[in-house]
């Protein structure tokens, strides 16, 4: 097993001299040389201290752990068969795989309808969520997925108007909603508004509820990236200082005199901005999901991270007893802004063995005859494989799978499109496919046929989250009509074998050497 890169690594711009010869323990070179200018990650903790923590550069990347942990998805294999169709006639000539349907929806009361079972669970005030915002948005929205305004939006808008306590402005905000329901067609879809504690505690989700038409709001318990409260950097002393008077943690402290001048001396370039811990009580929990309903909320959702399993019981049972319409487990490992690197690699547990859990525990609650939330599995998935597993080892509780960081690069990779194309530099491996958005994109003549001129107004950004979709979509269908399921309902775990005793002992899957034996037994006796 490669366990994690432990002293050098592309996320905190750091190398070995002896890339040939490292200790497989400390990560140190095999020989350490007095008169070395510090490439790795001791040395570069040696004057840059704790910025050497986090990822860099800020800003312009997203993460995800290098950790190669001992059993994943890829232990489970999907199972197809020769016999049969359900969900459609068996007949040849209907089950094909485009006749395959993978709309869905979510929540019991007030259901909320999807043409494809994603939802992006959170991107909120990094940088690299702001500047690619139109793109996953506008993409969701044209998919008729789900997009999630994440943490502390609100607080970090410096154009938000906050009295006695309460936001009564947010521009920022209300652009983020905009710019998804300009584009939402057929009810498909949704814009979810998550909060944190400094969310909460400013009003931000009865201020979307009031004036922004937003519907369904979501607490935050945590995520699979970090289990400390989410942080940016900030490039600014003025801005640094706006957001501690607002109450946030910032470091160091940009009100001290000693570190203004520290700053303006060059000494350091980069504030950080921290949120607190949530503190999880169930008296409080069920209290804030009636608050939220009464101030509107049609749907509320729950989103949690790669904690303990009593942590996750308590979600799930929390959820249960609020009937919560969703609730998102995130495994150890993802990520999308700017977690602690090691903290991200060493911390929490693992998307298969989390997801699992999830899926024993709504059994017990099912077995009693309680309440079962929607449950959408999130951690690191990027295609159609990966979804198809995700939906069929939490079934039949699992209606959507989350992912962040794959339509975040789709958005990013189709807006550096868009860019090219207007500079008239687009790289020889892109233009051989043609030069304008019509001839690259190959989704471009479904659009414009749905959209008509207003075509012309998508952001390339959008248009590369919707492509990646699609994409995944047909990818979907393929391996549903290989097991002969054609419609996402009928998806369950019979649909898939554990390569290894230990995955079939994580996974309640049955190893593939045992599969199927009552009935093969029958075939071969009869």
């Amino acid at each position: 097993m490669t366990l994690t890169k432990l002293n050098a690594t592309a996320a905190t711009l750091t190398k070995n001299r002896t890339e040939g010869s490292v200790s497989p323990i400390s990560g140190m070179c095999a020989t350490c040389i007095d008169g070395c200018v510090g490439m790795c990650e001791i040395g570069k903790s040696a004057y840059r201290g704790h910025e050497v923590i986090y990822p860099q550069p800020f800003g312009i990347i997203t993460t995800a752990a290098e950790k190669d942990y001992p059993v994943d998805y890829s232990y489970l294999n999907i199972m197809g068969t020769a016999v049969g169709a359900v969900g459609i006639e068996p007949d040849s000539d209907k089950a094909l795989f485009p006749n395959v349907n993978l709309e869905t929806q979510v929540g019991k009361k007030n259901p909320l309808k999807l043409k494809l079972p994603f939802v992006i669970p959170g991107l909120g005030s990094t940088n690299i969520a702001k500047i690619n915002w139109e793109g996953i948005a506008i993409g969701s929205a044209l998919a008729g997925t789900i997009i999630t305004i994440g943490e502390n939006v609100v607080g970090m808008d410096v154009e938000s108007v906050i009295e006695n306590g309460k936001v009564v402005k947010a521009p920022d905000l209300e652009w983020r909603i905009k710019t998804f329901f300009d584009w939402q067609r057929g009810g498909y879809g949704d814009i979810v508004l998550q909060a944190n504690v400094e969310d909460t505690r400013l009003g931000i989700q009865e201020y979307g509820l009031r004036k922004c038409g937003v519907q369904t709001v979501e607490l935050k318990w945590g995520q699979g990236a970090k289990d400390i409260g989410g942080e940016v950097k900030l490039k600014s002393l003025e801005k640094a200082q706006l957001l501690y008077k607002r109450g946030y943690v910032v470091m160091p402290n940009p009100t001290n005199p000693v570190v203004i001048e520290a700053f303006k001396r060059g000494s350091f370039r980069e504030f950080e901005r921290h949120s607190r811990l949530g503190m999880v009580e169930k008296d409080g929990f069920l209290s804030r999901v009636e608050e939220l309903r009464n101030a509107g909320a049609k749907r509320v959702f729950l989103k949690t991270g790669a904690y303990r399993p009593a942590d996750l019981a308590r979600a799930v049972k929390f959820a249960s007893m609020a009937e919560i319409d969703l609730l998102t487990v995130d495994g150890a490992g993802g990520g999308t802004g700017m977690s602690p690197w090691r903290m991200m690699n060493e911390w929490g547990i693992p998307s298969l063995e989390i997801h699992s859990l999830t899926h024993q525990y709504c059994e017990r609650l099912a077995s009693k005859g309680e309440h079962v939330p929607d449950i959408a599995f999130a951690g690191g998935f990027t295609f159609e494989d990966q979804i198809f597993k995700a939906l069929a080892l939490g079934a039949p509780y699992t209606k959507l799978v989350g992912m962040a960081r794959s339509p975040l690069a789709a958005a990013m990779v189709g807006k550096t499109i868009g860019k090219r194309l207007d500079q008239g530099d687009m790289p020889v491996f892109i233009e051989r496919f043609g030069l304008s958005k019509d001839e690259i994109f190959v989704t471009a003549p479904d659009l414009r046929e749905k959209w008509g001129d207003k075509f012309d107004d998508i952001p390339t950004g959008a248009i590369g989250v919707y492509t990646y979709y699609e994409r995944l979509a047909q990818g979907i269908r393929q391996l549903m009509c290989g097991a002969r399921k054609f419609t996402l309902e009928h998806v369950n775990r019979n649909d898939l074998a554990s390569l290894t005793k230990e995955c079939e002992a994580i996974t309640g899957i049955p190893c593939v050497m045992d599969l199927d034996k009552e009935e093969v037994d029958s075939i071969l006796d009869a």
